[in-house]
């Protein structure tokens, strides 16, 4: 149910799957439980508070109880909740993270979501060992802060609209009228990392989002700015752990 702030605000938050059209959106929302949430197919986009987190199929995200999020599907998206009481929180994580997601889990995921939520022991032995796996999970950093400061506004929303855009940060500066020092320090104090690092998160969930459209390889390449196909293939395989191809053709 609404709450004053406008923010829905659901006590339980539900294990279960559902399947969302290319392009919708959940509204920002809030749960009593922990969550994690899992796109076995497409690709999906939680933002809470100032920072964006892309998750395709090897990935999955933890969103801690009380946390404000909303979701955003890219393709068609066949999503997994997994719902665990507040009391309990096998990743002693407190803030939302995106976790790695092997064959095993997301099998487990799958199965646990999709089975009917009762208390039989075969259900109780099928979540124990998800768990077991979660906590073998490593993180990954695979998330895009959103800046407060004005320049760093400008800046971002310049390469927002073109991922593509191959400026270096003094030609950028040039642009918004701020020297490449300034922005470099505005960058590690208002979103703790490098311009670098800021702009590669970008362009890998840019290039998760037209995957999801079914764009070729060579035109995502293109439109993140990568020299060439090889070189973008590359980077996909380091962040992603396999090839812009697999991850386009779905598991």
């Amino acid at each position: 149910m609404p709450s004053e702030t406008g923010i829905r605000h659901e006590a339980v938050a539900p294990t279960r799957t559902r399947w969302l059209a290319a392009g919708h959106e959940v509204d920002a929302h809030r749960h009593d439980d922990h969550q994690i949430v899992y796109a076995g197919r497409g690709v999906l986009a939680v933002t809470t508070g100032a920072v964006a987190r892309g998750a395709p199929g090897n990935r999955a995200i933890w969103v801690p109880a009380g946390t404000v999020h909303a979701h955003r599907a890219y393709g068609e998206l066949e999503l997994h909740f997994v719902g665990l009481p507040a009391a309990e929180n096998p990743l002693a994580l407190d803030t939302p993270t995106v976790l790695a997601v092997g064959p095993l889990l997301r099998e487990l995921i799958i199965a646990y979501t999709r089975d009917e939520d009762d208390d039989s022991p075969e259900r109780a032995r099928l979540r124990a060992v998800l768990l077991d796996r979660l906590q073998a999970s490593p993180q990954q950093p695979l998330h895009l802060p959103a800046p407060t400061a004005p320049l760093l506004r400008e800046v971002c929303a310049i390469l927002r609209a073109a991922p593509a855009d191959g400026r270096t940060l003094r030609e950028l500066g040039r642009t918004v009228g701020a020297g490449d020092r300034t922005l470099s320090r505005l960058f590690r104090a208002d979103l703790g990392m490098t311009f670098p690092q800021w702009r590669t998160q970008l362009r890998l969930q840019h290039a998760l989002v037209l995957l999801a459209d079914r764009m070729p390889v060579t035109a995502v390449a293109h439109a993140c700015g990568c020299s060439s196909a090889s070189a973008f293939i590359d980077a996909f395989r380091r962040a992603f752990g396999h090839t812009p191809g697999s991850h386009r053709d779905g598991p």
